[in-house]
C-alpha cells in the first residue's frame, strides 16, 4: 500500500484547506514530520486514519470530541481526501464527517450527516465512482489493506510508546497487544466452546448417574428385605465406579430375593395339601346336612298337599263348566251386537223424523226417496240466479271502490292547493340561505390563511421565551467554563515550570551507577541532584495536564452550546416578529389566535350549511313539481269515475229484476238455495233411517235362533244358564295354574318320597357343618397367606430383573456418553491449560500467541542487531515466572556479556531502538498474516530525542535501509537535529487562524 496525496479541509488544527505530497516527500524514501508541540503532527495521521476506516485513532476517539476545526469559516465544510495504490488499484476515497452547516434558508445551522465517497482511476477512462455507502467502502477498504483500524494504527502509524510500554509489560498485557493484532479471538473461542462442551458432557454423565441411582433406590424399595442385606452404593453421581457399584449391588438383591421365592413355593404346597383335606371334610358334612333337610321338606310339602285337596276338585270341577260355556259364547256375543245395532238404527230413525213435517212421520222409504228427488231438480235450478247475485254484490263493492277513491282525490287537491299557496315564500328563503351560507365559506377560507401564521408565531414566541432563558444559563455555563479552564490552565503552568526546576532531581533518579547517564552519557554520578521542597513529578504535571484539557474541552462545549441556543433564539425571535415592527408577547399572541380560531369555526359551521341548503331548495321544487302533478292525475281520475257509475247503475237494475223472480219468500236466492238444500238433506237422511230400522230388526231375529240352538248342543237348558257360567280367559288360566301346580307338587313329593339317599341319611345323627367350616376357615387363610406371599416373590423377582435390565441398559447407553465425556475434558483441560499433560500450562490462545511472538522477535533481531552494532539479540521465553502461567516472556541477549535479561532493564535509548525494531518485525509479521499486502508507507512517532548521536545515526541507517525494498518512512518528531540529518521535510506550523503545511524537499 502506497500514499500518494492526502488533502485536509477544516479538519483538527487546520482552518484551511491543506495538501500533503506524499509521492514528493517518499522521492527520498526517508522524510521527516516535525512542527511544534500542538501543531498537528498527529492530526495528519489521524486524517490517514480517518480516511481509510472512518475514524481516527481509539486513544483520540474519545465520546464528544469533534473532527472539525475550530479555526474553520461556518460555510468551509470538514473533508479529508486520500489518494493511493493498494492491492494493484488506485484509488480515492473522501470522507466528511457529521457537521454543522449554514441553513439554506434563514439563520442558524443544521446538521448535515457524515458521508463517504470512492473512486478508482482507469488509464483510459479517468476516475470512475464506485461507491458512496460507508459500509461498502469499508467493506472494500478492509478487504484491499486486510487489516483492521487498531492493526493499522500499529503497524502503518507505529506508536513507539506503546511499544516500548510492551517490551515492558507482563505477559498479560502483551497477550492483549498480540490478541488485537493477530486476531486470536476465535482460539480463545475454541478454548471456550470445549470448557462449554466439557460442562455440557460433565452435565450428561452426571444426569446418567442420577438416573442410575434412581433406579437403584427403586431396586431398595423392590427388593425389600431382599437388597437390605447388602448396603447400596455409596458412590455420588459423576464417580467412576458407580455404575458397577450399583450392579453388582443389584446381583446380590436378585440372588436373594430367588432364594426368598423357592422357600415361598414350599410353603404354597404344604397349605394347599391342609386346604383340600379340609375342603373334602366340609363338603363331605354339608352334604349329610342337606339330606337331612331335604327329608324333613318332603315331609311337610306331603302333609300341606293333602290340606289343599278339595279345594283342587272344586277348580277342576268350574274349569270343566266354563270350557263348555264357552262354545255358546259366540252366538252370545253376536245377539248382543245385534241388538245394540237395531237400538242404534231404531233412535236414529227417531231423530230424522223428528225434523220433518208431521205428514211425513209414518212416510215409507220409497215416498222419502221420491220427494228427494223433486227438491233436489228445483235447487238446480237456483245456479243461474246465484251467479247474478254474486255479480249484484261485487257491482256494489266496487261503488264503494269509487267513493273512497273520490274521498281520497279530494284529500289531495285540498292539501296540494294550500302547499302550492306558500310557495313562493318558501323558495325565497331557501335561496337566502344558499347564499349566506357561500358568504360564509369565502370567510372561513380568509381566516384560514391567517390563521396557520399566527399559530406558527405563536409557537415560536413560546421558543422564544423558552430559549431567552436558555441563553442566561448557557452563558452563565460558558463563564464557568472559561474561569475553571482558566484556573487548570494557570495550574498545569505552574506544575510544570517547577517540574522543570526540578527536572535535574528527576533524572539524577534514574541514575545506575556505572551505567551511562541519558543525558551527558557519563557511567559515573559523583553528585546527583537531589528533589527540593515540593518538587513535582512527571505523574503530577500530567494529570494537571489532563485536567487542563478536559476544562478547555468543557468550555468549547459550552461556547459551541451557547452558539446553538442563540441561533436556536435568533430564529425563534425572527419568526415570533413576523411583519410586525415591535415584539408581540405571548399573551397577544395568543389572544389573536383564539379570536381567529372562533372566527373560523362560526364561518365554517356557516360554510358547512351550503350543500344541506342547496339540497333543501332542490328538494322543495321537486315537491312542487309532483303536487301540481298530482292534483291534475285527481282531475282526470274523478272524471273515469262518473262514466263508471253510470254503466254499473244500468247493470244493476236488470239484475234486480230477475233475482226478484228466483228468490220468491226468502229474502236472498242463497238463502232460498240454503233452504231447498237442509230439505233434501233431511229427507235423504229419513230414507236411509228406515231402510237401516228395518236390516237391524232382520239381523236380531236370526241371532237369537242361533243361540238357542248352541246353548241346546252345549249342555245347558237355556240361553240364560250358559252366560251365567261363563268365565273370562284370566279366571280360566287362574283356575289351571291351581290346578296345575297341585298336581305338579303332588308329583315332587311322590319323587322325593322315592331318594334312597335322603331315607338313610334321615336315619344318621344330626350333621354339625358350623366346626368342620371353621376347620376349613383356617385352612383356606393360611392357603391365603402362602399364596400371597409366593406371588409377592415372584413380582419382587420380576420387579428386580426388570429394574437391573434396565439398570444395565442405562449403563450401556452412559457408557459413550462418559467416553465422550473424558474426551472433551482432557482437550479442556489441555487447551485451559490446567491439565498435568501441558506442563507448561499454556492456554491455546496463548500458544498461538507465543508462536506469532516468535516470529515477531527473529524479525526484530534483524533490526536490533544493526541499530546496537551487533549487541543485543530479541528472543522469545515460554518459561514461567513466578506463579503464572507461561508463554509471553519477551528477553534480550546482550553479546557482550552474554546474558539473557528481561527487556524492562534496558536504558532509555535502548529502549527506544529495541522497541523501533519490535514495531518494524511486527510490521512485517503482520503484513503475512493480512496476507502480504506491501507496505510501501511506514510512520514512525517520537522516541529520537533519547538517542546519541551514533545510535541515532545507526538507527536511520536501518530506516534508511527501508528504501531498498521501494519503502518510504516519515518520522515524527520535533528533534531539532534530524532536520539536520533528513532533508526531505514536512513542516506543520501553527497560527492563530489555524495551522497550515510546507514541504521541505
Amino acid at each position: 500500500m502506497r500514499l500518494h496525496r492526502l488533502t485536509l479541509t477544516a479538519f483538527g488544527p487546520f482552518g484551511t484547506t491543506q495538501e500533503v505530497d506524499f509521492d514528493a516527500l517518499s522521492s527520498a524514501g526517508l522524510f521527516l514530520l516535525h512542527g511544534p508541540t500542538g501543531a498537528g503532527k498527529t492530526s495528519v495521521l489521524d486524517a490517514v486514519c480517518f480516511a481509510l476506516y472512518g475514524a481516527v485513532p481509539g486513544a483520540r476517539q474519545s465520546p464528544g470530541a469533534t473532527l472539525r476545526s475550530d479555526h474553520a469559516p461556518a460555510g468551509l465544510p470538514t473533508e479529508v481526501q486520500l489518494e493511493l495504490t493498494v492491492g494493484g488499484r488506485r484509488l480515492e476515497v473522501t470522507r466528511s464527517p457529521a457537521q454543522p452547516r449554514p441553513k439554506k434558508r434563514g439563520d442558524g445551522f443544521t446538521l448535515e450527516k457524515a458521508q463517504s465517497r470512492l473512486r478508482t482511476y482507469d488509464s483510459e477512462r479517468g476516475w470512475q465512482a464506485l461507491s458512496k455507502s460507508h459500509q461498502e467502502i469499508g467493506e472494500e477498504l478492509a478487504q484491499l489493506i486486510g487489516m483492521s483500524r487498531d492493526q493499522f494504527c500499529q503497524v502503518v502509524l507505529l506508536p513507539q510508546g506503546d511499544f516500548a510500554r510492551f517490551l515492558r509489560s507482563d505477559a498479560e498485557a502483551r497477550g492483549k497487544l498480540l490478541g488485537k493484532l493477530f486476531d486470536t479471538g476465535r482460539f480463545a473461542a475454541v478454548e471456550e466452546r470445549l470448557a462449554e462442551l466439557r460442562r455440557g458432557a460433565e452435565a450428561r454423565v452426571k444426569a446418567g448417574d442420577e438416573q442410575i441411582l434412581a433406579l437403584a433406590q427403586r431396586i431398595a424399595q423392590a427388593g425389600g428385605p431382599a437388597a437390605a442385606e447388602a448396603a447400596p452404593p455409596a458412590d455420588r453421581p459423576g464417580e467412576p465406579g458407580l455404575a458397577e457399584a450399583v450392579l453388582e449391588w443389584a446381583a446380590i438383591a436378585r440372588s436373594t430375593a430367588r432364594e426368598q421365592l423357592g422357600i415361598a413355593r414350599a410353603v404354597l404346597s404344604e397349605a394347599e395339601g391342609r386346604q383340600l383335606a379340609a375342603r373334602r371334610a366340609l363338603d363331605a358334612e354339608r352334604e349329610l346336612a342337606r339330606l337331612q333337610q331335604r327329608y324333613e321338606e318332603t315331609r311337610r310339602r306331603a302333609e300341606v298337599l293333602e290340606e289343599r285337596r278339595p279345594e283342587h276338585d272344586s277348580c277342576q270341577e268350574q274349569l270343566e263348566r266354563a270350557r263348555r260355556a264357552d262354545r255358546v259364547a259366540p252366538a252370545l256375543e253376536l245377539r248382543e251386537e245385534a241388538e245394540r245395532a237395531y237400538r242404534a238404527a231404531s233412535d236414529a230413525l227417531d231423530r230424522t223424523r223428528a225434523l220433518l213435517s208431521p205428514d211425513l212421520a209414518d212416510a215409507g222409504a220409497d215416498q222419502l226417496a221420491e220427494l228427494e228427488r223433486r227438491f233436489r231438480q228445483e235447487l238446480g235450478g237456483l245456479e243461474a240466479a246465484r251467479q247474478d247475485e254474486v255479480r249484484s254484490a261485487r257491482i256494489d263493492e266496487e261503488r264503494g271502490r269509487l267513493n273512497r277513491e273520490a274521498r281520497a282525490d279530494d284529500e289531495i287537491v285540498r292539501e296540494a292547493d294550500a302547499w302550492l299557496a306558500g310557495w313562493d315564500a318558501t323558495r325565497a328563503e331557501l335561496q337566502q340561505r344558499i347564499e349566506t351560507a357561500q358568504e360564509a365559506a369565502t370567510r372561513a377560507e380568509q381566516l384560514a390563511g391567517l390563521l396557520a401564521p399566527a399559530r406558527r408565531r405563536l409557537d415560536a414566541a413560546r421558543r422564544r421565551d423558552t430559549l431567552a432563558a436558555d441563553v442566561q444559563d448557557a452563558r452563565q455555563a460558558v463563564a464557568t467554563a472559561r474561569e475553571q479552564a482558566l484556573d487548570a490552565h494557570e495550574s498545569w503552568l505552574g506544575l510544570r515550570e517547577r517540574r522543570l526546576r526540578d527536572i535535574a532531581a528527576e533524572l539524577a533518579a534514574g541514575l545506575v551507577e556505572g551505567e551511562p547517564c541519558t543525558v551527558c552519557g557519563a557511567a559515573e554520578h559523583p553528585a546527583p541532584a537531589s528533589p527540593g521542597d515540593g518538587h513535582v513529578d512527571r505523574a503530577t504535571e500530567e494529570r494537571a495536564l489532563a485536567a487542563h484539557r478536559r476544562a478547555e474541552a468543557a468550555r468549547t462545549s459550552a461556547e459551541q452550546a451557547l452558539g446553538l441556543v442563540r441561533e436556536r433564539h435568533t430564529a425563534a425571535h425572527a419568526e415570533a416578529l413576523g411583519d410586525d415592527s415591535a415584539a408581540p408577547t405571548v399573551a397577544e399572541l395568543r389572544s389573536l389566535v383564539d379570536r381567529l380560531t372562533a372566527e373560523h369555526a362560526g364561518a365554517h359551521r356557516l360554510a358547512a350549511g351550503t350543500h344541506a341548503a342547496r339540497e333543501a331548495l332542490a328538494a322543495a321544487e321537486r315537491e312542487h313539481l309532483g303536487r301540481v302533478e298530482q292534483r291534475q292525475e285527481a282531475a282526470n281520475r274523478a272524471a273515469a269515475r262518473t262514466s263508471q257509475r253510470e254503466a254499473l247503475d244500468r247493470e244493476q237494475a236488470a239484475l234486480e229484476e230477475r233475482l226478484a223472480a228466483a228468490r220468491g219468500e226468502s229474502a236472498s236466492v242463497a238463502a232460498q238455495a240454503e233452504r231447498l238444500t237442509r230439505r233434501v238433506a233431511r229427507l235423504a237422511d229419513a230414507a236411509e233411517a228406515v231402510r237401516a230400522e228395518q236390516d237391524a230388526a232382520q239381523r236380531r231375529k236370526e241371532a237369537d235362533d242361533r243361540l238357542s240352538d248352541a246353548a241346546f248342543k252345549a249342555g245347558f237348558d237355556t240361553p240364560q244358564a250358559a252366560a251365567a257360567t261363563l268365565l273370562g280367559a284370566a279366571a280360566q288360566r287362574d283356575l289351571q295354574h291351581r290346578v296345575d301346580a297341585w298336581q305338579a307338587e303332588a308329583a315332587a313329593v311322590a319323587d322325593r318320597r322315592a331318594e334312597r339317599d335322603a331315607r338313610e341319611a334321615a336315619e344318621l345323627p344330626a350333621a354339625r357343618p358350623v366346626a368342620v367350616e371353621s376347620a376349613h376357615g383356617t385352612a383356606e387363610r393360611l392357603l391365603r397367606e402362602a399364596a400371597s406371599a409366593l406371588a409377592a416373590a415372584r413380582d419382587r423377582c420380576a420387579e428386580l430383573d426388570r429394574l437391573s435390565e434396565r439398570t444395565a441398559q442405562e449403563v450401556r447407553r452412559l457408557g459413550p456418553v462418559r467416553q465422550e465425556y473424558e474426551r472433551v475434558a482432557r482437550l479442556a483441560g489441555l487447551t485451559a491449560g490446567t491439565s498435568a499433560d501441558n506442563e507448561r500450562k499454556m492456554r491455546l490462545e496463548a500458544y498461538v500467541l507465543a508462536a506469532r511472538l516468535e516470529q515477531v522477535a527473529s524479525a526484530a533481531t534483524a533490526r536490533l542487531q544493526r541499530m546496537s552494532s551487533g549487541r543485543y539479540t530479541l528472543v522469545h521465553s515460554d518459561a514461567r515466572t513466578g506463579g503464572r502461567r507461561a508463554g509471553l516472556g519477551l528477553h534480550v541477549v546482550d553479546a557482550w556479556t552474554g546474558s539473557e535479561r528481561d527487556t524492562s532493564t534496558l536504558s532509555g535509548g535502548e529502549t527506544f531502538f529495541a522497541s523501533l525494531a519490535l514495531a518494524l518485525g511486527l510490521a512485517d509479521v503482520v503484513t503475512e498474516e493480512a496476507g502480504g499486502v506491501r507496505l510501501d508507507t511506514l510512520f514512525i512517532d517520537e522516541g529520537f530525542g533519547s538517542l546519541d548521536d551514533q545510535t541515532l545515526d545507526e538507527v536511520l541507517d536501518v530506516l534508511d535501509s527501508l528504501r531498498e525494498r521501494d519503502r518510504s518512512v516519515g518520522i515524527v518528531s520535533h528533534v531539532a537535529d534530524l532536520r539536520r540529518r533528513i532533508p526531505a521535510r514536512l513542516e506543520v506550523v501553527k497560527d492563530r487562524h489555524g495551522s497550515t503545511v510546507h514541504h521541505r524537499l
